[in-house]
């Protein structure tokens, strides 16, 4: 799980790190500089907007028993990461500004390309996918995603979110100038690739209650749209780690 040094998802980090080391996995972090310890947008943890609009109660505890977990520390840097000794790949998201440290490195890119390679299993939710759109196949010179069915931040959310604060926080949730789900459209090789999923603006998912939830899968790849997404996707992503294993 590559992570930026801050920003990140409070919930589309701890509920996945919490489900699979749950199950018994080891969950590597992988920052910039090996040992950094990441922080999540701490905005997201406080209340976005008067105390409102940041991560549920559920997903912040996790976060801090996360957080105060040993193994919660990059244990590897991005540029010495070797793909054929990880047998999955989550890419968590994120919408403040440090986010663009992890979403926009081309060393982080190429690394995620050559796991990308290896077929193994492979899960983004929200902004994560941005890291496949702009990860490309040295074969093709095309992105990773190109022939692929994936899910993202739908821009609708996006420009929600953005016009609701920007009197208060500006550009707070407006990580690029492009939306996320345009540059993710242009990515794919055909319209039709993209699948936005029902409307949502409010409710999210649990882990007893995945029926808000929205998910795609397209052989090893798996995607989400965002933070209410999480309990359901980390869910099928184990399954889909497991399955790959038993294979």
């Amino acid at each position: 799980m590559p992570l930026p040094d801050r920003d990140f998802d409070v919930t589309e980090v701890a509920v996945p790190w919490h489900v699979l080391t749950s199950a018994g996995h080891d969950v590597v972090v992988s920052t910039q500089r090996r040992g950094t310890v990441p922080a999540a947008d701490p905005k997201l943890l406080d209340g976005v907007l008067f105390g409102r609009l940041g991560a549920r109660e559920e997903p912040k505890r996790l976060y801090h028993r996360m957080v105060a977990d040993p193994r919660f520390r990059g244990g590897a840097a991005w540029e010495d990461l070797v793909a054929a000794d990880y047998d999955g790949l989550l890419l968590a998201g994120g919408h403040a500004t440090g986010m663009r440290q992890y979403l926009g490195s081309r060393v982080l890119q190429s690394k995620v390309a050559d796991f990308w390679r290896l077929g193994r299993p492979v899960g983004a939710i929200c902004h994560g996918p941005l890291v496949l759109a702009r990860a490309q196949d040295p074969a093709t010179g095309r992105s990773v995603l190109h022939g692929r069915r994936t899910t993202c931040l739908p821009k609708y959310l996006e420009r929600s979110a953005h016009l609701l604060t920007a009197w208060r926080l500006g550009r707070y949730y407006r990580t690029y100038p492009l939306h996320v789900e345009d540059e993710i459209r242009a990515a794919l090789a055909t319209p039709s690739d993209f699948r936005r999923g029902p409307r949502v603006l409010s409710r999210r998912d649990t882990a007893d209650d995945p029926g808000p939830a929205f998910v795609v899968r397209d052989g090893n790849y798996l995607s989400a749209r965002w933070p209410g997404d999480a309990h359901h996707f980390a869910g099928s992503f184990l399954a889909l780690l497991e399955e790959s294993s038993a294979a």
